[in-house]
């Protein structure tokens, strides 16, 4: 893209709802961050009696819960009580995307109970937990073991279910693929009510394959087995700002962890963890991490950052501090390292609290953040939610490495938002072909940082007000996801599902593949008893009715029709 000029756009009248948005804050303050507090303690102190259990109580009641699925869904009437769904409320969710699929009537389960880390097994090196468990709970219990879960999703509150199910990305995900590909095996209870446990290479590998990206549209997911892997105490950051173009700072992104001579394989020329942030057109920082020990980050000399500490900068800020000077090393404790973003959400954070970054805020009050994200959505009302979707952008762009120069220019051209987020990850060719997958022939192209089982994506996270928002200008919001969503098909890549979708059905299976997940619907009977993943991502209000139509056109069919 040669012409990076943004387009001319009118100024907008603003009305009562800008308003509201601009002093939202008030409400946040006074109200949304205590209630917050005490949420968050009180889950910590249900987590922390579930760690005082015996692996045998834990197993126990897992079993227990599990029979109480099963028993709930034989107990539906297909003809009268309507497609199956959790019982969880809406605004729980951590996406942005409204989950408007539950406003319909639907035959829900409860599966609150299952948030229990069922088994740390050292010797396997595997973590099994069930799919409520999120990020800070398990790092809290596997850091001081010196483990962690291959790939840790930074926000503390991301659940291992919405990672497996939806979409789950970190730092080290450029060596060991998305959330899911960690994973060794699900626990499954089907439409039907059997419980079944599916890996690679048992008989239901089918399924194995097919729960990533489903969003629980194949069974309910009620335990998993993922990868453990040995980590130190600190991790060792070396910050290196790259200024240029947007091409020049995409080549700076690739550079800093995907060796030009094609040894990605080789842990001396590849760090342990990645990440970037654009913070202009013409400027980026790229964080590369190895894991240190504690003896070597003590060592006289070396720079120890506690960024987890409630008072210090917003980590998004003090990584631009790189622009200024220069590349810098330190040592940051690698809990810590794993949740930098949790306390400002990226940096989310500016726009709910625009001071919440000041010295004396984050003195004062910064121990209170981070807001809850659900309590923002349950607090929010139906004006503030619709202004959000149409004046604000919280997409990512999951794109094969080689494009992420053209994505760059291409969010700048149609959004203008910064700071942008980069994060590489793998996606592994596979034994068969699964909702998400590499570009076909990828591996005789041999370009940077693809592998022969592997290309290399990366994720181009775009969070933030666009920029003719900031200046009072019109901006469609949901044309510009439209023009993103068709740019992303085109380009043979991916839209987390998590996200605010403009997607029609024909278009939603242009950028995925159907095969797969439409035979294991069928094989292990999720039509008629679970909605489909397109249904349950489509944008808007859906009643019973048009879903129970939906479901009956997909029984009639092979599977939707796809370019």
């Amino acid at each position: 893209m040669s012409d990076l000029q943004a387009p001319l756009r009118p100024k907008r009248k603003k009305g009562l709802v800008d308003f509201l948005v601009q002093f939202r804050w008030i409400f946040v303050i006074f109200f949304v961050l205590p209630f917050s507090t005490l949420y968050y303690f009180l889950i910590y102190l249900g987590d922390v009696r579930s760690e005082m259990k015996s692996y045998k109580q834990r197993q126990k009641e897992h079993d227990e819960n599990v029979l109480k699925v099963v028993k709930r869904l034989k107990q539906r009437n297909p003809k009268k009580d309507g497609l199956v769904c959790t019982a969880r409320k809406p605004w729980i969710a951590v996406g942005m995307r409204n989950v408007d699929y539950k406003r319909a009537r639907h035959y829900e389960v409860d599966l609150s109970a299952f948030r229990n880390i069922l088994e740390i097994d050292k010797q396997r090196m595997i973590a099994r937990v069930e799919p409520l468990v999120n990020m800070g709970q398990i790092t809290r219990v596997t850091v001081p073991m010196n483990l962690s879960l291959a790939v840790v999703a930074e926000l503390d509150d991301l659940t291992v279910g919405g990672l497996i199910n939806g979409y789950g990305i970190e730092g080290s995900s450029h060596i060991y693929g998305l959330f899911s590909d960690t994973v060794v095996a699900y626990e499954i209870v089907l439409a039907d009510g059997r419980v079944v446990r599916a890996t690679k290479d048992n008989e239901y590998s089918d399924l194995f394959y097919a729960i990533p990206w489903s969003q629980g549209t194949l069974g309910f997911l009620v335990a998993a087995e993922i990868k453990l892997i040995p980590v130190k105490e600190y991790m060792r950051l070396t910050y290196t700002p790259v200024v240029g173009n947007l091409q020049d700072l995409a080549q700076g992104y690739m550079d800093s962890f995907a060796p030009r001579d094609g040894d990605q394989d080789n842990p001396e020329k590849v760090p342990d963890f990645v990440e970037g942030m654009v913070y202009s057109p013409t400027e980026g920082v790229f964080m590369t991490g190895r894991y240190a020990s504690k003896e070597e980050a003590k060592k006289k000399g070396n720079k120890i950052n506690n960024v987890g500490w409630w008072f210090k900068p917003w980590f998004y800020q003090h990584a631009q501090t790189a622009l200024k000077k220069g590349e810098f090393v330190e040592y940051i404790p690698t809990r810590e390292y794993y949740h930098r973003h949790t306390r400002c959400l990226y940096w989310e954070g500016k726009l709910i609290l625009p001071f919440g970054d000041q010295w004396w805020f984050r003195f004062l009050l910064g121990w209170l953040m981070p807001p809850k994200v659900s309590l923002l959505k349950a607090t929010q009302g139906e004006s503030i939610r619709n202004y959000y979707h149409d004046m604000h952008v919280i997409q990512d762009m999951l794109v094969p490495l080689y494009k992420v120069g053209d994505a760059l220019e291409w969010v700048h051209h149609e959004m203008e938002i910064y700071p942008i987020w980069l994060c590489p990850h793998r996606l592994f060719k596979l034994p068969v072909k699964t909702m998400v997958y590499p570009e076909p022939g990828f591996e005789q192209h041999h370009r940077q940082g693809d592998t022969p089982y592997a290309q290399m994506f990366t994720d181009v996270g775009v969070y933030y007000a666009p920029g003719p928002v900031l200046r009072g200008e019109v901006f469609d919001g949901a044309e510009a996801v439209r023009k993103m969503e068709q740019w992303l098909i085109k380009n043979n890549s991916f839209q987390p599902q998590y996200a605010v979708s403009e997607l029609n059905e024909k278009d939603f299976w242009r950028m995925f593949d159907a095969d797969l997940y439409e035979h294991v619907r069928r094989k292990y009977g999720a039509v008629g008893t679970f909605m489909s993943v397109y249904y349950k991502s489509k944008k808007g209000r859906k009643t019973e009715k048009e879903v129970q139509e939906a479901e009956q056109a997909h029984l009639e069919t092979a599977y939707a029709e796809a370019d």
